[in-house]
């Protein structure tokens, strides 16, 4: 069996640790914008469901509740317009990351099969590739979206193909026109569609649409799949709760692999689930925190000289000063402001870094004052 060192990349965080260490060493203290996790509190409304549901003694199953299933194809018809939901067309999942890196290997691929994500890109979807065998590629979004034509991607070999919008880390948006297309294609090469649209609900400058949606998939779900997590717009990172929408075969298939592996989401999660997306006013609230704590950052980082690229959706500032991006992570170290270099993304961001919105309104502020 190969070592882990052979078939994966370097984990990058690792390489942060000595600019972390000098941002910790502010007399102020350190503003970590560099990781996207949640820092405001878990909705009490969640919460509640949650505690309700503690006494949960028995397995719960991978399918999860009648109930659950419910409030999945419900949202999902309410919020993305999708068009004729069943339970069969749902599918709870342990957290949106170990989807990303198991699918692949889920999906039965292998060696001679090939997985496509975007050239700037979430690092784990090249990990799932690389994890079952399979050949990572990364494509340019730009190029692939007019590929009705028959350029760009080769679908040779092709049996995945990665979407993400909006995305991470740049907070690109691909227009419903761009999606058609691309769903489109992929149907004519018989290549699945999984959309990780985990930050749908926080678009700015842009209005994110769902590959589920009628005008995109022509009604049917054939061939694509949606990912969606509640851990951003719930503030539910360490719940891991997060679900599959879509094609109802590929996901029969998912549960039957799940069940053997004994992928299930706790019953109390799978309850405040519930909880979480029968509830849409926490959503507007926090989509208010993030919004105010974006028009500051960005404001300070262009007075500081840099210019913010995309990022009309997410909960990133995609930010540059025209220089190398580590460069730019030592600039602000010495501030006291973590930051997550662009290369992490892959060599296209090279000059480019994530500028999180999660952290609290005073170390937004904080950033604010040492960016002026």
């Amino acid at each position: 069996m190969p070592a882990v060192s052979s078939r994966l990349p370097d984990f990058p965080w690792d390489k942060l640790e000595p600019y972390k260490a000098t941002a910790a060493a502010h007399p102020d203290g350190i503003v970590d914008l560099s990781v996207g996790t949640p820092v405001d509190p878990v909705p009490d409304v969640i919460q509640r469901a949650l505690v309700a549901a503690a006494d949960s003694p028995g397995y719960p199953t991978v399918w999860g509740t009648a109930e659950l299933r419910d409030a999945l194809t419900g949202w999902v018809e309410r919020r993305l317009g999708a068009h004729g939901m069943s339970h069969a067309n749902v599918l709870p999942v342990v957290g949106s990351k170990e989807l990303v890196a198991w699918l692949p290997t889920q999906l039965g691929l292998g060696a001679g099969d090939r997985v496509a994500y975007p050239r700037l890109a979430y690092p784990t979807y090249e990990v799932g590739a690389r994890l079952c065998g399979a050949e990572p590629v990364a494509y340019d979004t730009e190029a692939f979206s007019a590929a009705a034509g028959g350029t760009g991607l080769d679908p040779a070999g092709l049996k995945l193909l990665w979407l993400n919008s909006p995305a991470n880390p740049t907070g690109q948006v691909l227009a419903q026109e761009e999606l058609t297309r691309i769903v489109a294609w992929a149907r004519e090469h018989g290549v699945l569609v999984f959309s990780d649209e985990c930050y749908l609900e926080l678009g700015w400058e842009a209005d994110p649409v769902s590959v589920l949606h009628p005008d995109v998939c022509g009604g049917t779900y054939e061939g694509i799949v949606a990912v969606h997590s509640l851990s951003k717009r719930s503030n539910l990172a360490g719940y891991r709760a997060a679900f599959l929408a879509g094609d109802a075969a590929v996901l029969g298939e998912l549960l039957q692999v799940r069940k053997h592996g004994g992928m299930m989401t706790p019953a109390p999660v799978q309850a405040a689930t519930v909880a979480a997306l029968g509830d849409d006013v926490h959503v507007r609230e926090q989509r208010e925190r993030y919004a105010a704590r974006r028009t500051a950052l960005r404001a300070a980082l262009e007075v500081h000289g840099f210019r913010i690229d995309h990022s009309e959706a997410g909960l990133y500032l995609w930010s540059t000063r025209d220089e190398p991006c580590w460069d730019t992570v030592a600039h602000l170290a010495e501030l006291g402001i973590l930051v997550a270099p662009g290369d992490f993304y892959g060599p296209a961001g090279e000059r480019h870094v994530r500028v999180a919105l999660t952290a609290t309104d005073e170390r937004i502020e904080a950033a604010v004052k040492r960016l002026g």
